[in-house]
């Protein structure tokens, strides 16, 4: 694509839709980041040189408008109700616009029979953007490394992750890793059309060996401690988790004990361009984060 081609990044004050934004700036892209609301997320867009646009996915009127002039797009909606509506939406208003092609964040549990709303509608999502008249792409990443920091309680100099997984078995990926394969498809879609592809990191880990890595790393004690599905449903829900969020994530640690999120491959660096990090990698890079108990952590 000549680089006078714009890129709507959907979801551009998030992890992937952030850094996908910003690869494309530092290449001399344009961007146009749709963002819920103007803040200090969306303020650091602006000055790294994107257009910002403030839109709700569930408002047509606004996709449509935010999609004028758009050569290529990056679609990723929250583990939230909406998608259908939302990847309807978009859909249209990007094929009356002339948009090319869209990359599409899916879930590594999509399927017809899963469990979980959001991993179904994910699948349906899915079929709706290969019927469009659209260059499509689908990434399907499993559980992201960031996820560590979310479920980690630091207390008393030692770290605990308890988790429903059990023994199951991923290979976690960096925000940043998924960005880069984001952008590399977004700026040369036509090889990838109709691509599903996953996303893994470069070694494949139970929560244990995982916990150990963290442990060397920082040079802390840190515990895995499986939970049953229920105590962490019960736990979510008294967080005030929303409830499809938790009805999303029970099924999913299912899916997890089932092999659903295990495997690797070497998608992020034949697409992405650069190794996917490894997790004593991404926990050098995030160590502020492991320094303080995450949000979502579930007391002893």
């Amino acid at each position: 694509m000549p680089n006078d081609e714009l890129f709507l990044i959907t979801g551009a004050t998030g992890k992937t839709g952030g850094g996908a934004a910003r690869v494309l700036l530092e290449r001399g892209r344009r961007v146009r980041a749709l963002v819920h609301r103007e803040d200090d997320r969306s303020d650091a867009l602006r000055r790294a040189g994107a257009e910002i646009a403030v839109a709700d996915l569930l408002d047509f009127t606004a996709v449509d408008a935010a999609v004028r002039g758009v050569s290529a797009a990056y679609f990723c909606y929250p583990i939230m109700p909406g998608l259908i509506d939302a990847t309807t939406f978009f859909a249209q208003a990007a094929v009356d616009a002339g948009v090319r092609s869209v990359v599409n964040m899916s879930q590594i549990s999509a399927r017809r029979g899963a469990g979980s709303r959001a991993a179904r509608d994910h699948w349906l999502s899915e079929r709706l953007l290969d019927r469009a008249d659209l260059l499509t792409t689908h990434v399907r990443p499993t559980f992201f490394a960031e996820w560590l920091k979310f479920w980690w309680e630091l207390r008393d100099g030692e770290g605990y992750l308890r988790l429903p997984f059990g023994d199951g078995r991923h290979a976690p990926i960096a925000a940043a890793d998924q960005s880069r394969v984001i952008a590399a498809v977004l700026v040369d879609p036509e090889p990838h059309d109709r691509a599903v592809y996953t996303l893994h990191g470069p070694v494949e880990f139970n929560h244990h060996e995982i916990a150990a890595v963290i442990a060397d790393t920082l040079g802390l004690p840190v515990h895995y401690e499986p939970l049953t599905v229920e105590a962490f449903t019960a736990a979510m829900l008294d967080r005030g988790m929303p409830e499809h969020r938790v009805q999303h994530f029970s099924h999913v640690a299912l899916d997890y004990r089932d092999g659903v999120f295990a495997g690797t491959n070497d998608n992020v660096e034949r697409i992405g361009g650069r190794p996917a990090l490894t997790v004593a990698e991404f926990v050098r890079d995030s160590e502020a984060g492991f320094r303080a108990s995450g949000p979502n952590f579930v007391p002893a």
